[in-house]
């Protein structure tokens, strides 16, 4: 019994959390650390690191820590850079691969791309 668990904590330990995300992995990251997430695709993980592709263009390497797995779906909260002019908070009302449907806090209500919001 204790060899089959120290097998089990030995097998835990060697395992990262970057080998859970892979090559084309639509994610959520914290661009330069910060505290919003951004999406992407993963475009390579090593070491305990992982690049990023954010949907808007730009390309990072973030620690695995500061990866996660893509969750935005219909009723999400965001905030969106509505119309280049600023952050807004808002709630994902429709969702199609890059493209979604936002109504914001204040009332508008926007079509946009997902380059153009984070979440918390």
């Amino acid at each position: 019994m204790r060899g089959l668990i120290a097998g089990i904590a030995l097998g835990l330990a060697a395992s990262s959390p970057a080998a859970a995300f892979s090559k084309g992995d639509w994610v959520l990251a914290q661009w330069k650390g910060g505290e919003h997430w951004f999406p992407g695709v993963v475009e390579s993980v090593s070491g305990g690191k992982v690049t990023v592709a954010y949907d808007d263009g730009t390309r990072e390497t973030r620690p695995s820590n500061q990866v996660r797995d893509y969750d935005w779906r219909v009723g999400s909260k965001v905030e969106c850079n509505w119309k280049g002019q600023g952050w807004y908070r808002g709630r994902i009302t429709a969702l199609s691969g890059e493209r979604l449907s936002i109504a914001y806090d204040d009332g508008d209500k926007e079509t946009t791309k997902t380059g153009s919001c984070r979440s918390n």
